[in-house]
């Protein structure tokens, strides 16, 4: 981490290869849990770690994939429990061999730490562009706001990003991260976390950033 002061001591530039703030769980609005919840794994507070359906389709499709002689990676559903799994133990390979340990580590995971630790650990580790890793560093490189300043079109947007970090850009790829975005608020409708008329409403709002 470098910072450039002014002459009267104010902090007017920073340069970091990883931006990050840690926020603890009872620390992380609720509104920023519900999207990424309804982002990623709306399931998350019922199931045991894995998504057994979800898995299975995953498992599927690259197996037709592969008898038919197509180039596959084994991708999709995972949940937030395999998510911090990937990101702390196992990598990002996408192999048959990764997914059956990240399984495992999950269950085991989730018979070790309560759900709200587990969402600790995934809303502080899980990277969202611009060298921002965790939604409290995010949330200042995209809106320069903390955590408890957010709208839910910001939160949502925040939510978009795990998805795909490097493509979906405030500016470079503003179209495809507005769409993402009013999906996940959607989700966020359909799951009781926003009423009609706020979804509709935060829906409206342009896509806006910092960058």
């Amino acid at each position: 981490l470098s910072r450039v002061y002014s002459q009267k001591g104010d902090a007017i530039a920073e340069y970091v290869r990883e931006r990050r703030i840690f926020a603890p769980i009872d620390e992380v609005p609720e509104l920023v849990k519900n999207a990424f919840i309804s982002a990623e794994d709306k399931n998350f507070y019922s199931h045991p770690g894995v998504d057994a359906v979800g898995i299975a389709k995953a498992v599927t499709r690259f197996a037709v994939a592969r008898a038919s002689g197509q180039s596959a990676r084994l991708s999709g559903a995972s949940t937030i429990t395999q998510q911090v799994i990937k990101n702390f133990l196992v990598g990002n390979e996408r192999a048959i061999e990764r997914k059956i340990k990240e399984i495992i580590l999950a269950s085991r995971l989730e018979e070790t730490l309560d759900k709200d630790l587990i969402l600790e650990l995934y809303l502080n580790e899980i990277f969202l562009g611009q060298n921002s890793y965790g939604v409290a560093a995010a949330a200042q490189t995209y809106f320069n706001k903390s955590l408890d300043e957010l709208a839910p079109h910001e939160a949502a947007m925040l939510a978009s990003l795990p998805k795909a970090p490097g493509e979906f850009h405030p500016v470079r790829g503003k179209e495809r991260l507005l769409e993402r975005r009013n999906y996940v608020l959607n989700e966020m409708f359909q799951n009781g976390y926003l009423s009609e008329a706020a979804y509709t409403s935060e829906r409206a709002k342009p896509l806006l950033s910092v960058q």
